[in-house]
């Protein structure tokens, strides 16, 4: 006879241990060093390098001298979804009380490798109107908030990102070679902000920074070219963009 499975037999000590190890890490705790690791998990310090190996090797955690930290997996992957919660709470009364000034949909965005993902959005409710859906992913080099997010790498981090990425499949007016993604970026890193059109609409993005200055998410106003056309409609959304990446900017840390 079949004994009934339990809780206990489905347990994997391993990832747990793994997890935990991830979970140790927060703002007051950015390094930690194996001895600590594994006075908290309870076991040896050679069977904690075992594990730190591990996580190492797959990019979860990253070694800074003889401590750990964590690594860029954590962010670039489905982990950043859940590390970005708290920049939707803090963004969103910013992205509607932009909408209600502009009249226009304003939308959150973070980087996932090339891709941009869409986390939330202000939606203008005038008949036309620009609505990307929650969830969506657009290419970084292709998007206002996507070049603004490859805007916070180095060129050395963008050359590796796009190290065995195919350029020249994409419509202009998105760059089709490495050299001249590069030399966008740089000019937009520069200006601070990206105006970008597709699609009969137009879209302007900025920005979030963290407490250490790092972007780590964008937004944009977007509407249709009719409605954003003219410098001087321009200048004044421009600003509206800025003024809300700042005052964001400020709650989750930064300091200009």
């Amino acid at each position: 006879m079949n004994t009934p499975a339990t809780a206990v037999d489905y347990w994997v000590p391993a990832l747990q241990r793994g997890l935990s190890v991830l979970g140790m890490f927060n703002a007051q705790a950015r390094s930690l060093s194996i001895t600590h690791i594994a006075e908290r998990l309870g076991i040896s310090p050679s069977a904690c390098y075992r594990i730190l190996f591990t996580l190492t090797e797959m990019g979860y955690l990253k070694k800074a001298g003889q401590l750990y930290e964590l690594g860029p997996q954590v962010i670039s992957d489905g982990f950043s979804y859940l590390a970005s919660r708290d920049i939707v709470d803090i963004a969103m009364p910013h992205l509607n009380a932009l909408r209600d000034r502009t009249s226009l949909s304003a939308h959150l965005s973070i980087r996932e490798q090339t891709d941009s993902l869409y986390l939330c959005r202000a939606f203008a409710a005038q008949r036309l109107s620009v609505n990307i859906p929650i969830g969506t992913r657009l290419p970084c080099h292709c998007t206002a908030m996507g070049r603004v997010l490859l805007s916070g790498l180095e060129d050395a981090e963008m050359a590796a990102l796009y190290q065995s990425v195919r350029l020249d499949g994409y419509a202009p007016p998105a760059p089709r070679t490495m050299p001249e993604l590069t030399g966008l970026i740089n000019d937009d890193r520069e200006r601070g902000w990206v105006l970008h059109r597709s699609d009969y609409s137009t879209a302007i993005a900025g920005g979030l920074r963290d407490h250490t200055g790092r972007i780590i998410a964008a937004i944009n106003a977007s509407g249709p070219d009719a409605v954003m056309d003219g410098e001087a409609t321009q200048g004044l959304l421009i600003k509206e963009v800025l003024q809300t990446c700042a005052q964001i900017s400020r709650e989750l840390g930064f300091k200009a």
